[in-house]
């Protein structure tokens, strides 16, 4: 099978950085062309980036030269790592040059006729890429994956709302150093400390979860009928956000039957045996002091969230711990599992 050209939007950037790590050597995607600022474009790519991911930079891009954040018709669909900002015009941009857009940005997640998907999560939204190229006059389109800390949220959410329909999420996210790109926080705020305030990582958090649970319906979605409250903190890890999670529902589960839906469920990505997919998109431990971030994030090769200390809850019903990679499965990886499905379903 060939490979479909594929290109990544600020690529010099710390998401775009895992874009070029994740995508050497994959089965159905090759990068052809790195996009950035003006201050990176027409260097090789070895000159541009200061590389932060803690693996050797691979050499396949070392002599690709940066591009202008322009649609040059060279590529089959793009990823893209923008800022929010940026994201809105230049995504936009290409979608309506042709090219199909999987992006990481936050800029068109809560439009109503762009799929904001986790592929094991709601599949069925991509539907909605007719309605966004009929209504926005666009050859192209664009998908967006949900913010880093919602993805490791939602994926124990959905098979738990589908057997015992949720209504109340109470949690409490300690966000690694990463989720705030590079270089972060300054030494001088994280180290020895906690920040109890990420800008406008609430709202996402509690606003996204409940798109993604929702019903498509014709033109639209109708959002999942639940509360959502969230607290967001960063911390001083390198990679991998650990959130505290408390759930009220409909039908009581026990701590049991709570488990064993998490180990049991399985999405159209694992049935469909795409590249990308971890075997089992959530581990559960039965060990008292996990998951932790440092043992525990680079799960399924980053891709699978681990679920811990699941017990009951003396307010709702049920509590327990789940950790995600955040830049891995919060970030790239989310936005190539998304592209695999999209190639799967016959979107690209």
């Amino acid at each position: 099978m060939s490979r479909l050209k594929v290109g990544i939007l600020g690529a010099t950037g710390a998401v775009g950085q895992r874009f070029v790590e994740l995508l050497e050597g994959h089965a159905w995607f090759e990068v052809a062309a790195l996009y950035a600022s003006e201050r990176s474009a027409k260097k090789p790519y070895r000159e541009a980036v200061n590389w932060q991911v803690p693996v050797p930079r691979p050499t396949y891009v070392d002599d690709l030269i940066v591009r202008e954040l322009e649609p040059d018709g060279e590529v089959d669909l793009v990823f893209s790592a923008l800022p929010r900002g940026p994201a809105r015009v230049i995504e936009a941009a290409f979608a309506r040059a042709g090219v199909p857009v999987i992006s990481n940005a936050s800029a068109f997640r809560m439009d109503g006729d762009v799929p904001l998907v986790v592929p094991e999560v709601n599949p069925e939204h991509t539907a909605l890429i007719e309605v966004q190229r009929r209504d926005r006059d666009w050859q192209g389109f664009i998908v967006t994956n949900p913010n880093c800390a919602v993805i490791g949220l939602v994926l124990p959410l959905k098979p738990l709302h589908d057997a015992f329909c949720l209504r109340q999420v109470q949690v409490v996210t300690m966000q690694a150093r990463s989720g705030a790109g590079y270089p972060g926080p300054p030494p001088e705020a994280i180290d020895d400390n906690v920040l109890p305030f990420i800008g406008g990582e609430e709202e996402k958090v509690e606003e996204e979860p409940r798109k993604l649970l929702g019903t498509i319906t014709g033109d639209g979605i109708r959002e999942a009928d639940l509360t959502v409250s969230a607290q967001c903190n960063r911390v001083n890890v390198l990679d991998g956000h650990l959130e505290s999670v408390s759930l009220g529902f409909e039908k009581r589960p026990t701590v049991e039957e709570v488990a064993r839906t998490l180990r049991e469920f399985r999405g159209l990505p694992q049935e469909a045996g795409l590249p990308s997919a971890p075997e089992c998109p959530v581990l559960v431990l039965d060990d008292e002091d996990r998951p932790q971030p440092k043992l525990d994030r680079d799960a399924g090769k980053g891709m699978a969230v681990t679920v811990g200390r699941i017990r009951p809850d003396s307010v709702v019903d049920i509590k327990f711990m789940v950790l995600s990679h955040n830049t891995i499965r919060g970030a790239a990886g989310a936005a190539i599992l998304n592209a695999e499905l999209l190639k799967h379903q016959g979107y690209l």
